[in-house]
């Protein structure tokens, strides 16, 4: 077998692979005789076929098994022989089979790419110290506060003003005609004032009394975040079926004791601390990250897998995905489209795939290794995390192999950060803005 590489970038292959013409003839021979063995044609008695009758019967078939047989076999030692690592399956281009002559067929492979030593040491990292202040315990405990808020319907014959939340259906119309971005929505809640479509259409509503309909003209604005509407006039016909309108909780020992996990407001403040300190710890966390992934990208440029990106890309829209129905919610309801979605995160995407790519090398290099003692520490902390029986999630990994590995290989990773840290210059900055992180308070 003939092998030559053409290469077509750094981590894109042609494999120009060839056959010889006595390995071709072989295979088609053994093909040939196991047919004639089993093959009922009629006129002849079994295993007495002519080989020039079979041909003329099988022969397309016969050429099909035999070369994906052979470029099966074939590809396998090339990719060995090359010592090529591949990053996704081949596309090949099989070529034609003839009894006469050698097959030759090309694949074209994407591989992982070849990074030298990774040179992490000495760093400098700034390091935000965020400080906690009652200010921010205040500002959760009333985003607490509106989201146990009574949500009471009005009974009395009056008009919305701001503030309630008014039960809407409403449907969009371009140029008098239906709109697919302005589909029609049934009971939707609209906080009056809050600008969910636009200040202006909540300003429209205001007036409206229980069982109106009204036109309601918009004029969207060129950086509407629903790109589908931007630069847009849309007429609304919308139709106000409910008025409510929220009693806010008093912020006491009450409101915490509601919540169920809390007997004073003082629990439910130490609560909210801790969980801004979590957001805060992981909020320098990814910034550290930032600056580590930054000044090694800038030491050391590559290419990478458009495969490779893609895989990347499609964990990304599948997390987008869940998020949007944990809330309820879907691409196509907040005018978002998954093209749309693949030119957005593309980028973010191949810096992920390049984060993974110098980390594993890291790993390599500094032979960094884990014991079991760690694999269970790391569950463990998953189990409180989640709420869920340690066994219980153990034997999950233990009886699915992939998802144990890809488990390791995140632990390794973060091994590896922790390490270039270690070897880092850590300079400590106090921020010059108050930043907000919302802890889960529920």
């Amino acid at each position: 077998m003939k092998v030559t590489v053409e290469d077509l970038s750094s981590v894109k292959k042609i494999l120009h692979i060839e056959i010889p013409q006595d390995v071709v003839t072989k295979e088609l021979n053994n093909a040939y005789k196991h047919l004639k063995n089993t093959a009922k044609i009629k006129g002849f008695r079994p295993g007495k076929t002519p080989r020039h009758v079979l041909e003329r019967i099988y022969k397309k078939d016969v050429n099909a098994d035999v070369s994906s047989k052979l470029i099966q076999d074939s590809f396998i030692e090339a990719i060995k022989e090359t010592g090529l690592n591949m990053a996704a399956n081949p596309d090949i281009d099989p070529g034609k089979l003839n009894n006469n002559m050698p097959l030759k067929y090309d694949a074209t492979i994407e591989i992982v790419p070849e990074l030298g030593d990774i040179d992490f040491k000495g760093l400098t990292l700034k390091k935000m110290l965020y400080k906690i202040d009652e200010e921010m315990v205040d500002s959760q405990l009333v985003m607490l506060q509106k989201n146990m808020a009574a949500k009471n319907p009005i009974t009395d014959d009056r008009p919305v003003k701001e503030g309630d939340l008014a039960i809407i259906d409403f449907e969009g119309f371009k140029d008098g005609k239906p709109f697919d971005a302005t589909k029609k929505i049934e009971n939707y809640t609209l906080k009056i004032g809050d600008g969910q479509i636009l200040k202006e259409f909540d300003a429209q509503i205001i007036g409206m009394k229980q069982g109106d309909d009204k036109e309601i003209k918009i004029n969207f604005p060129e950086d509407y975040f629903n790109e589908n509407l931007s630069n847009l006039e849309i007429t609304f016909q919308v139709e106000l079926k409910k008025i409510m309108e929220e009693v806010l909780p008093d912020i006491d020992d009450e409101l915490a004791k509601n919540l169920a996990r809390f007997e004073t407001l003082d629990d439910l403040k130490e609560e909210i601390r801790q969980n801004l300190k979590e957001g805060f710890d992981r909020r320098v966390e990814q910034q550290l990250n930032e600056q580590i992934f930054e000044a090694l990208l800038s030491k050391k440029e590559f290419k990478v897998p458009d495969s490779m990106v893609d895989n990347e890309l499609e964990g990304i829209i599948a997390e987008a995905q869940s998020s949007f129905a944990f809330h309820n919610t879907s691409m196509e309801a907040l005018g978002l489209t998954r093209e749309g979605l693949v030119e957005k995160y593309r980028d973010t995407a191949e810096k992920q795939v390049k984060r993974h790519l110098i980390l594993g090398k890291v790993v390599e290099q500094e032979k960094l290794t884990l014991l079991d003692k760690d694999i269970d520490d790391a569950l463990m902390d998953m189990s409180k995390n989640m709420n869920q029986p340690f066994e219980e999630i153990k034997n999950y990994y233990g009886q699915n192999r992939e998802q144990l590995e890809h488990f390791k290989h995140t632990l390794l990773e973060k091994n590896a950060i922790g390490l270039i840290i270690e070897e880092s210059r850590i300079d400590e900055i106090e921020p010059d803005v108050k930043s907000d992180v919302e802890p889960d308070a529920k």
